[in-house]
C-alpha cells in the first residue's frame, strides 16, 4: 500500500510540474544593470491559444521613470506603461514547452521585436528572446515567476 501511496503522489507532482511549464501566470522582469526585479507582467491566452502579457505593477524605483510610451510607434503611443500589452501573439510549438510567431514590446525604446518564450527551471523561471529577423540576432532575459 505505501508503494502505491508513493508511486501516486510522484504522478502527483510529475503532472503538477508539467503544468508549470508554461508562460502563463505572473512573472518579475529583471532589470539588466541592478538584476532586481523591474515590473509584473502577467501572461495570458485566448480561446485560440494566442498570449497577451500586460504590464501589470512597476517595480521602479526610478522617481523620474517615465509613465507613457513616448517612444512607442503604433496604438500604443503615448498611452501608459502599466495595463500595456507588451506580449501580442505567441503560440506553443508543437511537442516543445518553447512558445513563438509573437512580438513583445520593450517600451522604453518603442521597438517591437519578435520573441520566443521558453519556460526553465521547472517553470519557475522564463527565458524570454527578443529578436529582429532571427533568433541569432537578439537578446534573452530570464523572468521569474511571481506566484
Amino acid at each position: 500500500m505505501k508503494k502505491v501511496v508513493f508511486a501516486a503522489s510522484l504522478l502527483g507532482l510529475a503532472a503538477f510540474a508539467q503544468a508549470q511549464m508554461t508562460p502563463l501566470g505572473a512573472w518579475h522582469t529583471i532589470d539588466d544593470e541592478t538584476k532586481k526585479p523591474k515590473a509584473v507582467i502577467r501572461i495570458s491566452a485566448n480561446a485560440s491559444g494566442a498570449l497577451s502579457g500586460v504590464v501589470e505593477k512597476s517595480l521602479d524605483p526610478k522617481p523620474n521613470a517615465e509613465a507613457n510610451c513616448e517612444k512607442c510607434t503604433d496604438d500604443r503611443k503615448g498611452k501608459p506603461k502599466i495595463g500595456m500589452e507588451i506580449i501580442r501573439g505567441g503560440k506553443k510549438v508543437d511537442g516543445k514547452d518553447v512558445w513563438e510567431e509573437g512580438k513583445i514590446l520593450d517600451p522604453e525604446n518603442g521597438t517591437d521585436y519578435r520573441l520566443r518564450l521558453t519556460p526553465v527551471d521547472g517553470g519557475k523561471k522564463m527565458e524570454v528572446r527578443g529578436y529582429v529577423g532571427t533568433p541569432l540576432l537578439g537578446r534573452t532575459q530570464t523572468w521569474v515567476r511571481a506566484e
